[in-house]
């Protein structure tokens, strides 16, 4: 993503066509909590006052893409509407506090004392860390239900591993530098493995609602015992 000082410095966005369809709207480059906070404000506003033509808005970590229907609006048309928006007034979206259990016994934390080794630190103090972490939904992502946390606290916070590994267990909880995943289906991945959860993040059973997080939500961990863990994967 290529990052506009103006946006950056949390001024005036970057407005970039997309296809026939869609304007992305960039407000800088980085993992900041500023910057996602001007992303959801501007996801609120258009849930809030639609323009005529909107067809719905993906929010990620610094940007959102707004999606229109080409019959009704163009792209100079949705940049004036999203430019109205961002101008005007809007209630702060306050995100509700989710909780997700966690258990770390090593043999569901295959890379903890990996983690704890890098970090210079026990594995307990990395447990501690991770409970500690300040956690929001920034962006959802890659594979359904994959909701993207920022929060993972400096002190533990590691590069991606070089390859990935394949057949993660779902319920995995995987940390890579300030970002932090719940992960939802088997699936390969470079990130951290540091603890699973029982806690169910995707139903696909669900019309309504298959996802546990809304972008914007809280999140907060608390660990559970191996008993408990295991009690809960046989609800």
């Amino acid at each position: 993503m290529s990052q506009d000082p103006s946006a950056a410095s949390g001024s005036v966005p970057t407005y970039r066509p997309v296809g026939g369809h869609a304007v992305l709207v960039e407000f800088g480059a980085t993992i900041d909590k500023r910057i996602h906070d001007r992303v959801v404000k501007l996801d609120a506003a258009l849930k809030v006052a639609p323009f005529q033509g909107f067809v719905e808005a993906v929010p990620a970590y610094a940007s959102i893409l707004v999606c229109f229907d080409p019959l009704v609006a163009d792209h100079r048309t949705t940049e004036a509407a999203i430019a109205e928006r961002l101008a005007a007034e809007v209630p702060k979206t306050i995100g509700a506090m989710r909780e997700v259990e966690v258990c770390y016994d090593p043999d569901l934390a295959p890379d903890l004392a990996a983690v704890a080794e890098a970090s210079g630190l026990s594995p307990e103090d990395v447990i501690s860390a991770h409970l500690s972490g300040d956690y929001s939904v920034f962006m959802y992502g890659f594979a359904p239900g994959y909701a993207y946390l920022a929060g993972v606290p400096k002190a533990i916070q590691q590069p991606r591993k070089p390859a990935p590994i394949r057949g993660i267990a779902a319920g995995s909880v995987l940390i890579a530098g300030p970002q932090c995943l719940v992960s939802t289906l088997a699936m390969p991945t470079g990130w951290w493995i540091i603890g699973r959860s029982p806690t169910k993040i995707l139903d696909a059973t669900s019309n309504d609602r298959p996802f546990l997080f809304d972008v914007g939500d809280e999140v907060r961990f608390r660990r559970i015992s191996r008993a408990e863990f295991d009690a809960r994967c046989l609800v």
